[in-house]
């Protein structure tokens, strides 16, 4: 069976939850030996979350409600965030003078899926989103077994899988992350052919499994 850990906690409705829901996940992974990956990936969809469920108009003085389940020591992670608003959120394609707007782009980019629930008991809805830590081993495929391409977040790019680059298929054979001065997260890519790949972690890559075998490759360091 596999391992699985959950923790649930409420938000005060300020601005100063969004950087509190960052620690408590970070500290909860820790808590979980989840490791550093994780955690970098897991903190920009839940900033996202936390930040959308604050913007949105409820009764009174209604909290947050966030839950975590971990699942392999951050393999897996699926994000919910609870507000008592109305509405269901929906990504917009925001103008290039536009500052905002672009909360539920970034997790879709991210997130293996990302979808919006009625809340069983009370009011509002529950935003959730599953993201994959990058660095996760892929699940083993047969040298002649191809997986369909797709594109994806560079963050959630996989030791094992080929990417797309100079017109041609390259394997990943190392992925860590660093981040910016603004607490922005770039990706980058370690490729057994030609230079690595510096990017920003939302930056889409087309990818596909199973190109040709290839070792697991360095574990992911986050700086």
């Amino acid at each position: 069976m596999a391992e699985l850990c959950e923790v649930n906690f409420r938000l005060v409705r300020h601005r100063s939850s969004v950087p509190r829901a960052r620690a408590l996940l970070r500290a909860k992974l820790g808590e979980w030996r989840a490791g550093e990956a994780p955690a970098d990936v897991g903190e920009l969809a839940l900033s996202e979350l936390v930040t959308n469920a604050l913007r949105v108009a409820v009764p009174g003085d209604r909290m947050i409600g966030v839950r975590i389940v971990c699942r392999e020591r951050g393999s897996s992670l699926r994000l919910e965030v609870s507000d008592a608003g109305g509405g269901r959120p929906v990504v917009r394609v925001p103008g290039e003078l536009e500052t905002g707007g672009r909360g539920l782009m970034l997790v879709e980019a991210l997130a293996y899926r990302w979808g919006v629930d009625e809340r069983s008991a009370g009011i509002g809805k529950t935003v959730w989103a599953e993201v994959v830590a990058p660095g996760a081993a892929p699940e083993p495929v047969g040298a002649e077994s191809l997986a369909a391409e797709a594109e994806i977040a560079a963050a959630t790019v996989r030791p094992g899988q080929s990417v797309r680059v100079w017109d041609a298929w390259c394997t990943v054979r190392s992925v860590r992350s660093e981040r910016y001065a603004s607490g922005g997260l770039t990706v980058v890519i370690g490729l057994d052919d030609g230079p690595g790949l510096r990017m920003d972690a939302a930056e889409p890559l087309l990818v596909r499994d199973g190109v040709r075998p290839t070792a697991v490759g360095d574990p992911v360091v986050a700086s």
